[in-house]
């Protein structure tokens, strides 16, 4: 079988990097920071967290941009919540949102509630006319535990969309076939994921350009300009700005792809390829 980059359109040892900016729809900061990294800088695409209090402030800002769904079913700042915009009683956490940890989603939730609420999430970014591009997971909580898996793999071929996985030396250590799963079911997604534990890419991501291998891989930032709002609300804040810097500002991250010969592209080709059976 021809490899992913090759049915993409190019030649079999390119090496093709997607730049998302995860947590779209998390605050002011994070919306204008996202855009500005799409537009301004080297960010291909971003994710959007329709639960979230600035999600409608997400949509007045969108022009077409290449952004999937970052299904959240976790809320983890101590002093700014959201919640499910479904009825979910085993999502809430007595606080008035989502649960904090992975642990409390996997051991309380209800798949069915589950279930709802991300088909939800996605079909409220389609009505407020987001051209969702893929779909990927807050906190990483509906791929790395085998029921909610089954939950994130039966979206993405329900809506036709891509998906983001970890790499193929994941699978080991997470216990379950995912990939295998998934290609199974004929959702595209890319050959590997360069990991950022928390949030701050910059120095996985510049460690991890010179060696890509051919092929497509994703990376995620988690972009926010700087505000009082920001620095209130997430204890990660300067992470977030430094991660801004690197997108739109810094020269060393162009720099860095330049000498590797990486090429960016966005989830939109790896969703006509899905789409078109490919």
């Amino acid at each position: 079988m021809s490899s992913l980059v090759e049915r993409l359109g190019y030649a079999d040892d390119a090496k093709l990097l997607i730049l998302t900016c995860d947590d779209l729809g998390l605050c002011d900061s994070s919306n204008a920071g996202v855009y500005q990294a799409l537009r301004q800088g080297l960010a291909t695409s971003a994710s959007l967290m329709v639960p979230c209090p600035w999600a409608r402030g997400a949509v007045t800002r969108y022009r077409g941009d290449d952004v999937g769904v970052h299904l959240t079913v976790n809320a983890e700042f101590d002093l700014y919540r959201w919640g499910p915009i479904t009825h979910a009683p085993s999502l809430l956490d007595g606080d008035g949102g989502f649960p904090r940890t992975l642990a409390d989603v996997w051991d309380h939730a209800d798949l069915d509630e589950v279930r709802r609420e991300c088909r939800a999430q996605i079909e409220r970014a389609i009505l407020w006319g987001f051209d969702v591009s893929h779909l990927d997971t807050h906190m990483g909580t509906m791929q790395i535990k085998a029921e909610f898996f089954d939950v994130y793999l039966e979206l993405a071929v329900e809506f036709g969309l891509p998906l983001r996985l970890s790499g193929p030396g994941t699978e080991v250590l997470i216990g379950f076939p995912f990939r295998t799963l998934a290609a199974q079911e004929g959702v595209v997604f890319p050959d590997d994921l360069v990991y950022v534990n928390g949030v701050g890419g910059r120095r996985a991501l510049l460690e991890a350009i010179p060696k890509l291998s051919p092929g497509v891989t994703e990376a995620y930032l988690h972009p926010a300009v700087d505000s009082p709002e920001l620095q209130n609300l997430a204890p990660d804040a300067d992470a977030r700005v430094d991660d801004h810097r690197l997108l739109v500002s810094d020269p060393e991250l162009r720099e860095g792809l330049e000498e590797a010969g990486v090429t960016l592209i966005g989830y939109r080709p790896l969703r006509q390829l899905m789409r078109e059976g490919g």
